[in-house]
């Protein structure tokens, strides 16, 4: 066990991109944690996607011992944060387990709209904060302004900000030396009953469930019972440890600490994020304040493109929820689709990735409906209900009104494109709150419906500023809004994964854009086939796919036209039967480019 006053905890927190992975990997080589030749870049980037896709998704930790410029011996113990909005529960867990920040601001770029998301979250949960100006490498690279910027903006002291280049190692030295006198010591006492916040826990298919943990009091070792105090579960400690990335063992592991433990657990379902872990004897009797659970904002189905595949595909999902604690699903049957499930997400890169996963790591291709919000519904009855999937939207006659979920969007960007940005706002819906200046970008602050926000309001942001806006935005309530259900008829018959809820001044626009894109997405028939978007009962756009047509008289040479008539009469009579009885196939790609919606 470690002295107190010679651990120090902390995270590392910026915007996307800003380096927070490649200035871990900096702090990790200095120290010599790692041997020279297993470097390698996002040193704790372990998944194959988020190497790939060069963002973090997970939050990792390692443990790091550093003698300082004084002669003392110092453990570090580093957790690398995601920066993207839709993994900002996993920043919230982490800062909770940490006494202090290193924030990472860019020095080409400045403070972006996360940056301030996460700097907030650091301080909700009292950190010690310390800036660090990346990038100085860079010709770009403006440490004065950016300084300046971060007083202005955020309100902290940066005058002895630190400038790095997490790229070339320049600063990293003095990076340490500030984690070390600048960041305080964590607080705990050894004699008092063991308590242990679960930070993180995931399955691993050789030692069962793995468990991260941060001791506040007492200590744990190796064979000592322990209760899980949310489900009170008693479990034997098998092996102990700390990440150095890799596990390495440790004899036991005491107040500060950060590691892991295993203790034979089957089912993640066992261990809740934020549960308190204390002594099966003398435990103590009052639990830390868990976190708040994460609130899923964004809802699709996930089916199968081959039916057969459904079961391997549960297990897909119950695999992955078992690591991803913002993740939920619940089954689900479409008629057009088969069996499924419809997941919660916490935004579209999360829905992306998970996707992404479910495709790559367990080989099942996957048809996605489109994303939606959950409503509230207020029937006229008095009964409230949440609406997940517009298709299951009951008949308008019994609803008095449907809330939909509001969001407090922050954008920062320069101000050449400012009209730009407040025309989308004011497109989507939005209600402006606020505008300020940092320097020379524009910071705005817009009250969203989520709805509109779910679909193509991020790419449609970056396109607009040519990719020099910054987004981020909380979930703030609901509000009432006129908004109707939009199905999408085929033949006369319902679509159900097409169906959509629209406000009622854009249905039209919606659904005629909607009805346009079928018809050239889905092959033509011997018979003529109508697309109809409608609310209710009444239709309000329409286009027809024409019948492919066969030349039916081609083997009538002369003689009376009534011969023709005759040929062309039953052919009309066989289509009109065929077109009662006929079934049209939708292919799979058609209900994936008509769900891209553009504006």
């Amino acid at each position: 066990m470690t002295d107190l006053a010679h651990i120090r905890n902390f995270s590392i927190v910026a915007h996307i991109d800003h380096g927070k992975s490649t200035l871990a990997d900096r702090l990790i080589q200095e120290t010599q944690t790692v041997a020279l030749r297993d470097m390698k870049a996002q040193m704790l980037d372990s998944m194959d996607i988020e190497r790939e896709r060069g963002i973090t998704i997970k939050a990792n930790t390692v443990r790091i011992d550093y003698k300082a410029k004084n002669g003392e011996l110092y453990v570090l113990n580093l957790i690398d944060t995601p920066g993207h909005v839709d993994f900002a529960y996993e920043v919230s867990r982490s800062m909770r387990a940490v006494e202090g920040s290193l924030l990472v601001v860019d020095s080409t770029q400045g403070v972006e709209a996360q940056t301030l998301a996460n700097v907030y979250q650091a301080l909700d949960a009292d950190h010690e904060i310390v800036p660090v100006l990346n990038k100085i490498d860079l010709p770009a690279s403006e440490c004065e302004a950016v300084a300046a910027q971060i007083e202005d903006v955020i309100g902290l002291d940066a005058s002895e900000a630190i400038q790095v280049s997490a790229k070339t190692g320049v600063g990293i030295i003095e990076t340490l030396e500030a984690i070390v006198h600048r960041l305080p010591a964590p607080k705990g006492d050894v004699d008092a009953p063991l308590k242990a916040m679960l930070v993180d826990s995931w399955y691993d298919s050789y030692l069962g469930v793995v468990v991260l943990v941060r001791v506040i009091d007492g200590s744990m070792k190796k064979n000592d019972r322990i209760t899980f105090m949310q489900n009170g579960t008693v479990h034997q400690i098998d092996r102990i440890g700390v990440f150095r990335p890799q596990m390495v063992n440790v004899e036991r592991l005491g107040p500060g600490e950060i590691g892991f433990i295993t203790a034979s657990i089957k089912q993640v379902r066992d261990t809740r994020v934020g549960d308190t872990i204390t002594s099966e004897k003398k435990g103590t009797a009052k639990p830390l304040p868990g976190f708040k659970p994460s609130q899923p904002v964004v809802f699709c189905g996930l089916f199968p493109v081959d039916s057969s595949e459904f079961e391997d595909m549960r297990d897909a999902i119950e695999k992955l929820a078992l690591n991803d604690a913002s993740f939920s699903y619940e089954m689900e049957t479409s008629a057009a689709l088969g069996f499924g499930f419809r997941c919660g997400f916490l935004g579209l890169l999360h829905l992306e990735v998970i996707r992404d996963r479910i495709e790559r790591e367990y080989n099942i291709e996957l048809i996605t409906t489109a994303p939606s919000v959950v409503y509230h519904l207020y029937m006229k009855d008095g009964e409230q209900r949440e609406l997940h999937n517009p298709a299951d939207m009951p008949d308008l006659t019994y609803v008095d009104h449907v809330e939909e979920p509001r969001i407090k969007a922050t954008i920062l960007v320069p101000d050449d494109y400012l009209g730009d940005v407040l025309k989308l706002c004011q497109d989507r819906r939005g209600i402006q709150l606020d505008l300020t200046y940092a320097g020379s970008r524009a910071m705005v602050v817009y009250d969203l419906p989520l709805n509109e926000v779910v679909f193509d309001f991020y790419d449609r942001l970056k396109s607009v500023t040519k990719g020099y806006a910054s987004f981020d935005y909380q979930v703030i309530g609901y509000r009432e809004d006129n908004l109707v259900k939009m199905s999408i008829l085929v033949n006369d018959e319902p679509v159900d994964a097409l169906s959509m809820m629209v406000h009622r001044d854009r249905a039209e626009a919606r659904g005629r854009a909607m009805v346009e894109k079928l018809k050239d997405l889905i092959p033509r028939h011997m018979f003529k086939i109508p697309i109809q978007a409608a609310i209710g009962g009444k239709v309000i756009a329409r286009e027809t796919l024409s019948a492919l047509r066969k030349d039916v008289t081609a083997k009538c040479y002369g003689g009376d036209a009534s011969r023709k008539r005759k040929l062309l009469d039953k052919q009309k009579a066989g289509k009109k039967k065929m077109r009662q009885f006929g079934k049209v196939d939708i292919p799979q790609e058609a209900f994936i480019s008509a769900l891209k919606m553009d504006s």
